[in-house]
């Protein structure tokens, strides 16, 4: 093994995805309804746009995915929002990290794999724009530059659970799947991994397994155990 990939949401960054959505929407709400949307029509939107990402087949980026679905829901005007949601990314979007569990850095230890010669990705869901990941990683001490390689919905043409995203990993890294482990907190989302060949790992502090799925047929544990897992890892 010589890559790991991390999820973000619930895995690197210690939230509970019903809060995290509850604060982003609040706040996305408040900065578009004085331009004229409505609150419950943009949410509508933004839903429409993500199960479209999630529905990807490759054919078009999750960018381009999202876009047609979101100005077919209000209107081609709603183009011109790319650049205020951008911005919104990069400032308001901060806020929401009041729902971080503790004050996590994580720096140390991908510093630690790095030095150990280990390819680092970050294999987020790829439904947010670059400011947002670059927004939520700075909550836990880290950056897209402490990864070779970031997912997100500009360099991505299908979503988790779909073992295609996994495999445009693959061919981006150049790296085959007995190569890999992937961490994360989803056993659906993230545990998906396995269907390309990788090692698994799942986090259950902030665990999101709305279907109550047995998790005991992973490798899984709290972060902390995770934390001595990787410790224990020769160099490669």
């Amino acid at each position: 093994m010589n890559t790991i990939l991390f999820d973000l949401d619930g895995t690197l960054a210690p939230f509970q995805q019903d809060e995290f959505i509850n604060a982003y929407f609040g706040l996305l709400v408040k900065k578009l309804t004085p331009m004229g949307y409505h609150g419950d029509q943009l949410i509508q939107a933004l839903w429409k746009g993500v199960s479209a990402m999630i529905k990807n087949d490759g054919s078009y980026t999750n960018r381009q995915v999202f876009w047609k679905v979101f100005t077919q829901e209000l209107g081609a005007q709603a183009l011109a929002l790319e650049s205020i949601l951008d911005s919104f990314y990069t400032q308001e979007f901060d806020a929401v990290r009041s729902v971080l569990r503790g004050n996590p850095d994580r720096s140390g230890m991908l510093r630690a794999l790095r030095e150990k010669g280990y390819q680092l990705v970050l294999a987020t869901n790829p439904i947010f724009p670059a400011a947002a990941l670059e927004t939520r990683l700075r909550w836990v001490g880290l950056a897209s530059s402490d990864f070779q390689y970031v997912t997100d919905y500009e360099n991505s043409r299908h979503s988790k659970p779909n073992p295609d995203y996994y495999r445009d990993i693959l061919t981006a890294v150049d790296r085959q799947g007995g190569d890999c482990l992937m961490i994360g907190n989803n056993p659906v989302d993230d545990m998906s991994a396995g269907e390309v060949g990788m090692a698994l790992f799942l986090v259950t502090d902030c665990i999101e397994n709305p279907e109550h799925l047995p998790v005991n047929q992973f490798p899984h544990g709290s972060f902390a155990e995770l934390e001595m897992m990787l410790e224990g890892l020769p160099a490669c």
